[in-house]
């Protein structure tokens, strides 16, 4: 890649009902005026409000895949590549995107045979616990995950039949959220807005205590064990994973003995599920097909749902990512690694090469450090 002049395209993402996109006409515009010659898959940024018109009105050429993968230095997305994409690894490529490749090794295998430079938007963190580029879209999942849950719960959907916020006269639904983190104090709020009565566990008593202050001690703010764990599950009518390990799979904290001890009709609302999930007995689903029903009780476990609010996503993520993809094609992805630790700690592949320890030690490769696989 060129230290003045680069080619970035933005792809239309393939995932089942997925409308984000990697750039805005905005962001293209911006990288136009300063040399830089952007594609743009065509309809990638539909669902999200912005036509293949605003993108040509910003500079961009609108192409068709095949175009928009093989002529760029480097290709924004928003969702890990499916296999059908996978054709289009190369050396040379450079990838930004969330990957989650803890729980993808057929996508870790790709990208290093194909020698893929692959930076995470999931791992990009001055110091390994703030994640700027998750954070956004972290935000959007644990607002959508009561809402969703609560749909999900009424008999038309093939829920129990319960309304969260229960009625005059009728006590609330009892919700435990696990994880305090971005996904679950926002899952909290939302869940409290609604109406339920809500238990926040977490093993920070500096994280339940910044919460509780956020909520006003509305929250039943807990500290997390697995005893603790089992007794809110079982006696909960909705649980939502909200545990995050950056870069890792994400613990099991929730074992198939206890989802079979928990009431019929409850709900397993799992947002690590891109990173493995946090229940034993979580499997990916869909937006097509978003529950499945074991054990007696409802498991929603869609890996992409802040996909579902694609504007609002789009303008939030886009608004975390595009200092770095501006870094990226105007420095160069050597100079822009080498300048910024915080990109430096995304990079994920590179020369064949695994650069992320977690997705090393998980998945047998041998650890090389982003320093000396470039």
């Amino acid at each position: 890649m060129s230290s003045s002049s680069s080619t970035i395209a933005a792809v239309r993402e393939t995932k089942s009902q997925e409308g984000r996109v990697g750039l805005t006409p905005a962001g293209v515009a911006q990288l136009v005026a300063t040399g830089h010659r952007v594609l743009v898959e065509k309809h990638a940024g539909a669902k999200a409000g912005h036509s293949d018109a605003s993108y040509v009105a910003s500079g961009a050429e609108l192409v068709d895949q095949e175009t928009a993968w093989g002529a760029a230095d480097l290709v924004v997305k928003v969702k890990e590549p499916i296999p059908s994409e996978y054709r289009f690894f190369r050396d040379g490529l450079t990838l930004f995107t969330y990957l989650h490749l803890s729980s993808l090794p057929d996508l870790t295998r790709a990208l290093v045979d194909a020698r893929v430079t692959a930076i995470a938007y999931e791992s990009v963190s001055v110091d390994g616990r703030t994640l700027p580029l998750l954070a956004p879209m972290s935000e959007i999942a644990g607002r959508i995950a009561p809402q969703v849950s609560a749909r999900f719960m009424l008999a038309p959907e093939g829920g129990p039949g319960v309304l969260l916020g229960g009625a005059t006269g009728v006590a609330p639904s009892r919700v435990t959220v696990i994880g305090a983190g971005v996904v679950g104090a926002n899952a909290a709020k939302i869940a409290l807005g609604l109406g339920a009565h809500v238990r926040l566990l977490d093993v920070s008593v500096e994280r339940l205590a910044q919460v509780e202050t956020q909520l006003g001690g509305r929250v039943e703010c807990v500290m997390s064990s697995a005893s603790k764990i089992e007794e809110s599950v079982v006696a909960s009518d909705l649980v939502i994973g909200a545990v995050l390990l950056p870069g890792a799979r994400a613990p099991r904290l929730v074992s198939e003995d206890v989802v079979k001890a928990m009431r019929p009709g409850a709900l397993l609302c799992d947002v690590a599920v891109d990173q493995g999930g946090c229940f034993e007995t979580t499997r990916p689903t869909s937006h097509a097909d978003p529950v499945y029903l074991k054990h007696d009780v409802i498991h929603y476990a869609v890996t992409n749902i802040p996909g579902s609010a694609p504007v609002t996503a789009t303008a939030a993520l886009t608004n975390a990512t595009f200092p770095f993809v501006r870094d990226l094609a105007t420095s160069g992805v050597r100079e822009a690694l080498a300048s910024s630790p915080a990109l430096r700690n995304g990079l994920t592949t590179a020369n064949g090469k695994v650069t992320a320890q977690a997705v090393a030690s998980e998945q047998g490769y041998d650890f090389v450090p982003g320093e000396e696989a470039l």
